[in-house]
């Protein structure tokens, strides 16, 4: 289990997150919940909570992606991001395993890319937990 980032908290839909996404103001709360509702939708085993006091989506209990606000942008994460495919050059750090996409009111994004990104995580992750699972 060491690969996954397991939150035992998470629940189908946490109030905490939707009253977290109601007080962003503006355009920057109105991204982080267009994109975090992306990640709700990938599928029935979507939960979420929030953790280190941001939204976060996990498959079952294991944390998949996340949202965040900042003064002039908002943070897309991937706990596992620095394996996932990113032809459009979207994800940006330098960690060992996690990256993000930063997104701003005045920049475009290629929503079609992000919306893969998040998909490519979730089943990513599916498919983590099915190995871990197998080699128990």
């Amino acid at each position: 289990m060491s690969n996954l980032f397991l939150l035992p908290g998470s629940v189908r839909r946490d109030p905490a997150v939707d009253a977290w996404l109601r007080e962003q103001a503006g355009e920057l709360g109105a991204i982080a919940r267009r994109w975090f509702q992306a990640m709700r939708e990938c599928g029935h085993d979507v939960s979420e909570l929030l953790h280190d006091g941001h939204p976060t989506a996990c498959v079952n209990d294991a944390a998949f992606a996340y949202v965040n606000v900042f003064k002039a942008h908002v943070n897309v994460g991937f706990f596992r991001g620095a394996e996932l495919d990113d032809p459009r050059h979207l994800l940006e750090g330098t960690g060992k395993v996690m990256r993000h996409v930063k997104l701003r009111p005045t920049g475009a994004v290629d929503g079609t890319a992000l919306t893969t990104l998040i998909g490519a995580a979730y089943v990513d992750m599916k498919q983590l937990i099915k190995t871990v699972v197998a080699t128990k």
